[in-house]
């Protein structure tokens, strides 16, 4: 149990160190690049997986993490990403298959009430 949960302190601190050092380029508007991730946590003096660095460059290349912590919860953003089409277009599908769903048991409902 112990190793286990050695194992997920590790992994969780090298989260946050990828974490905070990312916030920290983006706080500074310095571009996430895995070197300058490595870099912050090297010099913080916290050992962290050498594919963490790299990991996290490759999910933010390309993203504006300021704009990404404005947003959080917001349904607005989630919505203007065109999720809002879809699940509209999905909400204009399910729409007419429910129809038909409740159309069928009223049918069958007459017909019991038609055999006595």
């Amino acid at each position: 149990v112990l190793k286990r949960f050695a194992a997920y302190v590790k992994m969780a601190s090298s989260d946050l160190a990828c974490t905070y050092a990312a916030l920290i380029l983006a706080d500074d508007d310095v571009a996430i690049t895995a070197d300058k991730l490595a870099t912050l946590i090297k010099t913080a003096g916290i050992s962290v997986e050498p594919f963490m660095p790299t990991l996290y460059a490759s999910a933010l290349q390309g993203q504006n993490v300021k704009e990404l912590l404005m947003n959080i919860g917001s349904v607005s953003a989630v919505a203007g990403a065109g999720g809002g089409a879809a699940a509209a277009e999905a909400d204009g599908a399910a729409a007419p298959a429910e129809a038909k769903k409740e159309e069928k048991p009223e049918s069958d409902d007459e017909s019991d009430d038609d055999m006595g």
